[in-house]
């Protein structure tokens, strides 16, 4: 999975092919022992819960994970072994190397054009090098046989893009640069922390003409240092000095959608709670409909008091007995 990085105001996603080798740190020659442990040392340095707050590292364990789920399996393995960054459409290339060995496809000769069943040239196909794939579908499927190109859909891409809170709290737009190519999104307000959307299109390239693969993004929101989102709810606690608490008066606050002014009533405990409806987080696609917002009152006892004030609480504690 790429990141999205920002640069200018423009998010960029480069998709590169991972070698997963390179990634858990062994050699091709690995066994599964040897993948096995590499994959746990790695996944324990990298843990988020190990790196909070170190992006990298939180895309460097899903790099892991990605290549621990092909190599610990061996037929996935296997296949990205035989065609690397081409492994998921293995199938098909088989498919395609097995009609060109019979004959299938070319009005069911066995050969073509005076080659011999073993393939053009006489070449042998039972065994690919990764640099082959191309030439062997070009003269496989291009025009040069006389026989139709065989088209193969383009991989999809998975990326994340990290925005704040408050970036979620409104519709507004992004552009991407996805490998080179300028892309502007709108982002619906409501949008949640984890979820993906698909950009249908956007992924590699297919092959002879074939379609496009997906770009799936999905989306990280950061914690905010005030509000916490539940949901469609949104959580704030708001100091209340002591005196008003005990007498009662008012408390302005700071809500995404603005400033608001509350009541608050005498003898007001700490750890009270009041809703304010609607002014929590707005509904995922749907207009002008918002969570609540539930505070939570933090009473602060008063420090640095003079002697007199002291005195004052002692005639208070007193009278109180």
């Amino acid at each position: 999975m790429a990141k999205i990085l920002c640069s200018n105001g423009i998010y960029t996603i480069h998709m590169a092919f991972i070698d997963y080798y390179k990634v858990l740190g062994v050699s091709k020659e690995a066994s599964q022992d040897d993948i096995k442990k590499a994959y746990r040392k790695l996944a324990r340095k990298h843990h988020p819960d190990m790196n909070p707050d170190d992006k990298e590292a939180h895309i460097k364990f899903q790099q892991i994970n990605e290549a621990n789920e092909v190599l610990s399996d061996p037929e996935k393995r296997k296949k990205y072994d035989a065609y690397g960054e081409h492994w998921q459409h293995a199938e098909q290339y088989e498919q395609a190397r097995q009609q060109q060995q019979s004959g299938a496809g070319f009005g069911g000769q066995q050969g073509y054009g005076g080659f011999g069943g073993q393939g053009f040239g006489g070449q042998d196909f039972g065994e690919f090098s990764e640099g082959q794939f191309s030439d062997f579908f070009e003269s496989l499927f291009g025009n040069r046989t006389g026989g139709g190109k065989r088209k193969f859909r383009g991989q999809d891409y998975n990326a994340e893009l990290h925005i704040s809170l408050r970036d979620a709290y409104t519709t507004h737009q992004h552009t991407l640069n996805v490998n080179g190519k300028q892309l502007r999104i709108t982002i619906p307000a409501g949008i949640a922390n984890g979820q993906v959307i698909k950009l249908k299109a956007h992924g590699a390239p297919g092959g002879n003409g074939g379609p496009n693969g997906d770009l799936y993004i999905t989306f990280v929101i950061a914690d905010d240092p005030i509000y916490k989102r539940v949901d469609n709810d949104l959580y704030m606690n708001v100091d209340l000095d002591l005196y008003t608490a005990v007498l009662g008066g008012e408390v302005t606050i700071d809500t995404l959608s603005g400033k608001v002014k509350l009541k608050v009533k005498p003898e007001t405990q700490n750890d009270t709670k009041t809703k304010l409806k609607g002014k929590g987080f707005p509904v995922y696609k749907q207009e002008n409909v918002f969570g609540d917002l539930i505070v939570t009152y933090s009473v602060k006892l008063p420090t640095n008091l003079t002697e007199a004030q002291k005195e004052l609480f002692r005639q208070l504690a007193a009278s109180s007995h």
